[in-house]
């Protein structure tokens, strides 16, 4: 580790912070400079020829800003000689973009990759890509980390501690693209059980459930999902569920983007608990976060010291 050094730019300064005071290490100094007109200014203040970088940075709102001074930031890194360039992107923005769906539509995730490698990016660790195919739109490595193991760890002791048996619990899949992730979260909880919501998109950010497959009534039901951007999706699924019977509706997501008034409508929905990761840094007092820095810093350990990291830690499709 003596020849890697970690930068934070504006998105993620306390999982940076986090990160590199477990793996012992001192963050490296950058400055990220936005001028009136718009124009971003990133650089590193401390030298980086010939060392492997390590930059920590979710492209979360605003999504734009944050993957230009991604971009600035690489450039300069590559003017100074740094020998590998490790982009640790918790949250991918544009993930969502990752398929024609109508014509003349962008692959904006593609967009957003080849924009990347094409700045110098060798390596790219991020967690819970929205759908599996973002990888294949890398040349280089790609690490796709999965929050289940940290989700089923929460959820164990918070069960555990409201005296709720295992058995009692449904994990609901708020969609048939979520079921890969409602499936592995309900194998860490012993003797759960499984269902799914019916879910139809008549236009972006608008969500109806049409059934629920599954049983769910006397339940504890836990939504897991990994975007929960404007809840819509999460609310209607936890209504449906409450009207079906679920004695409770707890709530996870991967990346909490939460635009506008998302965690208020959230706290007035009825459910019971709602737990988010911080691959988005957010500055609310009422949700519970789970820190992803202990899984950044052990693959970026396991990296440098070629070691392989447990399969529960990667998403495997």
């Amino acid at each position: 580790m003596n020849n890697v050094v970690i930068f934070k730019l504006t998105a993620n300064p306390a999982l940076a912070d986090e990160v590199c005071s477990i793996l012992g290490l001192p963050l490296s100094r950058s400055e990220v400079h936005h001028f009136a007109d718009g124009e971003v200014l990133a650089r590193p203040l401390d030298s980086v020829r010939g060392k492997t970088v390590y930059i920590i940075q979710s492209t979360a709102t605003p999504v734009a800003e944050r993957i230009m001074e991604l971009l600035v930031f690489i450039n300069g890194l590559k003017n100074a000689k740094a020998k590998e360039i490790i982009l640790v992107c918790p949250y991918y923005g544009f993930s969502r973009q990752d398929r024609i769906a109508r014509a003349g539509e962008p692959i904006s995730a593609k967009l957003v990759a080849n924009l990347y490698e094409n700045a110098g990016v060798n390596h790219i660790i991020t967690m819970d890509l929205h759908t599996p195919q973002i990888q294949g739109f890398f040349s280089c490595p790609v690490d796709d980390l999965s929050s289940i193991s940290l989700f089923g760890e929460y959820y164990r002791k918070w069960l555990k501690e409201h005296d709720i048996p295992t058995e009692s619990v449904t994990v609901v899949s708020p969609d048939h693209g979520s079921l890969h992730r409602a499936r592995d979260l309900a194998s860490e909880i012993p003797n759960s059980t499984l269902a799914i919501i019916d879910k139809r998109r008549p236009a972006p950010n608008t969500a109806e459930v049409m059934n629920v497959v599954g049983h769910v009534k006397g339940k504890v039901c836990i939504i897991i999902d990994d975007i929960i951007d404007t809840a819509g999706t999460v609310i209607a699924s936890a209504k449906a569920l409450l009207e079906r019977g679920a004695s409770k509706v707890l709530i996870g997501g991967t990346h909490g983007v939460l635009s506008g008034d998302a965690e208020e409508r959230l706290f007035n929905s009825g459910v019971s608990d709602v737990v988010i990761t911080n691959s988005i840094e957010r500055g609310s007092k009422r949700l519970n976060v789970i820190s992803i820095a202990p899984m950044i810093a052990g693959i970026i350990q396991a990296t440098e010291e070629g070691k392989e990291v447990p399969d529960s830690w990667m998403n495997f499709y």
